[in-house]
């Protein structure tokens, strides 16, 4: 019996395994033939570990800039890793994070077809780690270990279905239709971008980032690929001169000249973003169409919450943009806690760009230029300041020199840590329970409002066919 759980559990972690699950049963339930099953199964498959392959690539090229830059500007702390500090998590609380984990699809799952919030979850690895966090966070409230899954896994499922419906706003205007959601951690800082950016679009608004005219003589900054290397190209070489020559080579180019090895990453960089980018057109071109069985015959107009990578390929100067103003306030909100005396929070690259980028994005369609410079900023104070204030809910994980990064990990957890600080286990059980009582009021509330409108809520192919396009 352990070893199907242990197998089950290793599939839902993969979320390339899921999403091609899910092109198969939504092609199978739309009664495709073999060959279109096997055809779009494959190809979901492929595409999504492309995009995996791509984010790979960017973050292998990030981690080295991230050492730089703390030995460039003799800055320590705690750096936020979610791999790192789930690592650490699983030690203690990796039985009850799998199960958190498998229960809180469930949950999930139940509540999209239940409720009008109808996303399903899709992106594992980040909810697996939302998942440790939430045991740890039950653990350090001293709940039995039946107690942990049980109220972790409505936690957890709660979590999974609302924080897509967050953004979503956001993301219609980003994609011009409902077919597809964002499924991520960074979910409350990417829809803080989309807010700001709406709040700061002034009353002519701002022109797009993707409308931006080049001389003719610089015709190729328009293109993605040329203008990520070649600005990223400019950032890697000024923070490898600061952290200097003997440095880089010494710890991390292995003997290789510093400026070949800085351009060289850059070029990586630009690399793994277009690597992200082929995948997401693979990937929306496949899963929405699939999506439309599941949505037809088990949770009626139900829509994938994917990756943000899933954004990128909508708005790519956003790209750039969000990532670079999100490092910025990372790096204003670091220089804040040196004056403040509290614990350093060092910008985690990763994150910065993960979350920017699509902060970028969403600020871009809600506010234009403006919105994506300044919303993007707004997230990287987001994930600058929730860190440093999550850390003394995780108990002794919170006294390591990583922690967790995005800002949904900020947001639940403050929800939950500050309740059992102020009430305890039994504060806890009632904040889970009345935002399970609240979800469904709101559900009913607004299923009263709305009008009825079968072409808005239908899915349609619309977002595949444009990404397809692009």
């Amino acid at each position: 019996m352990n070893a199907v759980i242990d197998v089950l559990l290793d599939i839902f972690r993969q979320p390339a395994i899921i999403v091609a699950l899910i092109s198969l049963v939504g092609l199978a339930v739309q009664r495709k033939n073999f060959s279109d099953v096997l055809k779009g199964t494959v190809r979901t498959l492929v595409g999504f570990l492309v995009l995996a392959a791509g984010a790979g690539v960017v973050v292998a090229a990030l981690n080295p800039f991230g050492e730089m830059f703390q030995h460039a500007f003799n800055v320590q702390g705690v750096v936020p890793n979610n791999e790192a500090i789930v690592g650490q998590v699983l030690l203690d609380y990796g039985s009850a994070a799998a199960l958190i984990f498998f229960f809180g699809m469930i949950i999930n799952i139940l509540l999209a077809k239940t409720t009008r919030f109808k996303f399903i979850y899709l992106s594992g690895h980040v909810a697996f780690y939302m998942a440790a966090m939430i045991a740890v966070i039950m653990g350090v409230a001293g709940f039995d270990p039946w107690a942990v899954v049980l109220w972790g896994s409505i936690a957890q499922g709660l979590y999974m279905t609302m924080s897509p419906a967050l953004v979503q706003p956001f993301m219609r205007k980003v994609t011009g239709s409902d077919d597809v959601a964002i499924g991520h951690t960074g979910a409350a800082g990417i829809a803080l971008s989309g807010l700001v950016a709406t709040l700061t679009r002034g009353k002519g608004g701002s022109k797009s980032t993707e409308d931006i005219v080049f001389p003719k003589g610089l015709g190729f900054l328009r293109d993605t690929t040329v203008i990520v290397a070649l600005s990223m190209g400019v950032i890697y070489l000024i923070v490898s001169l600061f952290a200097g020559a003997s440095y880089v080579e010494t710890e991390l180019s292995d003997g290789q000249n510093f400026i070949v090895y800085a351009l060289m990453q850059a070029a990586t960089f630009s690399a793994g973003v277009f690597i992200i980018l082929a995948g997401v057109r693979v990937v929306l071109a496949e899963i929405v169409p699939a999506f439309k069985g599941i949505s037809d015959r088990l949770v009626k107009n139900a829509k994938p919450a994917l990756d943000v990578p899933i954004t990128f390929t909508f708005a790519p100067n956003a790209v750039l943009i969000g990532f670079i103003s999100s490092f910025i306030g990372g790096i204003v909100g670091m220089v804040a806690m040196i004056f403040m005396g509290t614990a350093i929070i060092v910008p985690g690259v990763v994150a910065h760009f993960m979350t920017g980028a699509a902060s970028g994005v969403i600020g871009n369609a809600a506010g234009g230029r403006r919105g994506a410079i300044l919303g993007s900023f707004a997230n990287g104070l987001a994930i600058t300041f929730l860190p440093l204030l999550l850390l003394p809910v995780l108990g002794e994980i919170g006294f390591s020199n990583s922690t967790f990064s995005d800002s949904d990990y900020g947001v639940v957890g403050l929800f939950l840590g500050w309740l059992s600080v102020g009430g305890g286990q039994v504060a806890i059980i009632i904040g889970i329970l009345v935002s399970l009582i609240a979800v469904y009021a709101v559900s009913l509330f607004t299923r009263k409002r709305a009008t009825p409108d079968a072409s808005a809520d239908a899915p349609t192919d619309a977002t595949a066919s444009a990404t397809a396009s692009r």
